[in-house]
Order: structure tokens, then sequence, then C-alpha cells
């Protein structure tokens, strides 16, 4: 029988474009991503994604977004690795770390950004992941969770995708076999 992985893709809560810093880099998170990122938290400990494993964007936005996060799912044990390279990563960088991670994990989750989540959960889905009705993908505060015996091509099933509710405080969930949405 084949172990199944799970990779769990977080983009960064919503961030202040005009916070007075000079870089991208730098930037913080806004009220808005303050308000999103403990919720989606709360939506994974309630659902029971726990991850062994996170790899980190070391960008400010991502770090906050992390900690709002963490602080809702309460990971004690959990290795969190910031990695340089998630910065600005397109889907194949994106790709060789689960692929170095995968492995040795039940659950890694990857915080970062867009456009390479979007393209690296596109990449993975057997079937193509669902829009917002503006379509977009991975929105900011944006949750996806896959399901692989191997991180390939085609070759993940999405088990969940959640974004933060922006009428209510429960996130809009995409579930494999019932929609919400």
């Amino acid at each position: 029988m084949t172990r199944k992985t799970r990779l769990v893709l977080l983009r960064h809560a919503k961030s202040e474009w005009h916070g007075g810093v000079a870089d991208d880099f730098e930037r913080p998170l806004a009220a808005r991503g303050q308000q999103d990122a403990p919720r989606i938290g709360e939506w994974m400990k309630t659902v029971g994604i726990i991850p062994d494993v996170i790899l980190c964007s070391p960008a400010r936005r991502a770090r906050q977004t992390l900690t709002a996060v963490n602080d809702r799912l309460a990971v004690t044990h959990c290795a969190i690795v910031y990695e340089d390279d998630i910065y600005g990563a397109a889907r194949q960088v994106l790709l060789e770390l689960t692929q170095q991670y995968a492995p040795r994990c039940r659950t890694t989750m990857i915080v970062g950004h867009n456009p390479g989540l979007d393209e690296l959960l596109c990449h993975l889905c057997r079937t193509p992941p669902p829009l917002t009705q503006n379509s977009k993908l991975m929105t900011t505060a944006a949750v996806a969770v896959l399901e692989f015996a191997e991180p390939a091509q085609g070759q993940a099933e999405l088990l969940y995708l959640a974004r933060p509710g922006r009428t209510s405080a429960e996130p809009t969930v995409y579930a494999a076999h019932t929609t919400q949405e």
C-alpha cells in the first residue's frame, strides 16, 4: 500500500500596500489580514490539519500570517523552516521544496506567495481547482490541502480549498466530496 502525504499551501493574508515600508519584503499584514489569518488557523484546527513541518517565506507578511495561524493551531511539535527561496518563487522551486520535504512528513505546509502557489496548485491537482466568482484561485489567506502518493504533475487530490469569508467569520470551503461554495 502506498503511503499518502498531505501538502498544505497557505497564501499569506492580506498585506498593507501603504504601510510606510521601503520594500515589498517588509510589507506587514493589513487589518483584514490580521482578522483572516487566525480564522483560517481556527478552521485548520477544526478540520484537523496539523503540519509536521512548515516551510515559510521569510517575508514579513508571510511570517505574520504563520504566527497568527499557528497561534490557533497551537502546534508545538512542528519544525518551522524559513526558506529564502519561497519569496518570489515560481512553481518549479516550490515543487522542488515539496519533493524534498514531503516524502519525510505526513503533512508539509508551505506559507508563500502568488503566482507561485497558484501555479503549484494547478500543476499538482488531478482536476482543475475551483475559482472564485472573480476568477481567483489562492486569494489572500487561502489554504489548499492536497493529498498524494508522490508530488507529481496531476497526481494530487484536492481535499479542501478554504478562503476567508468576506461576509462572515466562517471561511468558504470547497471540499472534495461536498461543496459549500
